[in-house]
């Protein structure tokens, strides 16, 4: 199976980034989590990116916040999809960082979640794997499944409730 990066440009924003672990692991898809900065190490976030399909990675997650180059730094230079996760910041509550990250030139793409959405980004990659990984894709859709039902057994709860 092929693994998932999982880059941040910051230690501070691991609380996120083991969000994205953590359900890749639920998954068993293999991942590594890295620190490289689009402004601070860009020949390292360069490296990586542009050895990352040779080193048996399927997709790449990078988080990043505020300007949050990161994601469109790392998708310029590999043909891997990557899928950017906007980070929350204490002075425009990430805002500044869905914008950087969704607003990519064309030629470029790069998969946006929601902000602080590590989750989707990993059940993103997980689902871009499934397509060549039978047994990955049903492992999402007993997921799916399992997630559905918990949303009807909650539905159940509040119609006993106040539809009498």
């Amino acid at each position: 199976m092929k693994k998932v990066a999982i880059i941040m440009g910051s230690d501070s924003d691991l609380p996120v980034a083991e969000k994205a672990a953590g359900k890749l692991a639920e998954f068993g898809v293999p991942f590594e989590v890295h620190i490289f900065s689009a402004h601070r190490t860009p020949d390292a976030a360069r490296d990586f990116a542009r050895g990352a399909r040779e080193a048996g990675f399927g997709a790449i997650i990078a988080a990043a916040g505020m300007a949050a180059h990161l994601a469109g730094a790392i998708a310029a230079n590999t043909i891997l999809p990557v899928v950017g996760i906007p980070l929350k910041s204490k002075n425009l509550d990430g805002v500044d960082a869905l914008l950087s990250t969704v607003q990519m030139p064309s030629g470029i793409p790069v998969a946006t979640v929601a902000i602080d959405g590590a989750v989707n980004a990993a059940l993103l990659c997980v689902q871009m794997l499934a397509l060549g990984d039978e047994a990955l894709a049903e492992k999402y859709a007993a997921y799916r499944a399992a997630e559905t039902e918990k949303v009807l057994a909650k539905n159940a709860a509040v119609e006993e409730r106040f539809n009498h």
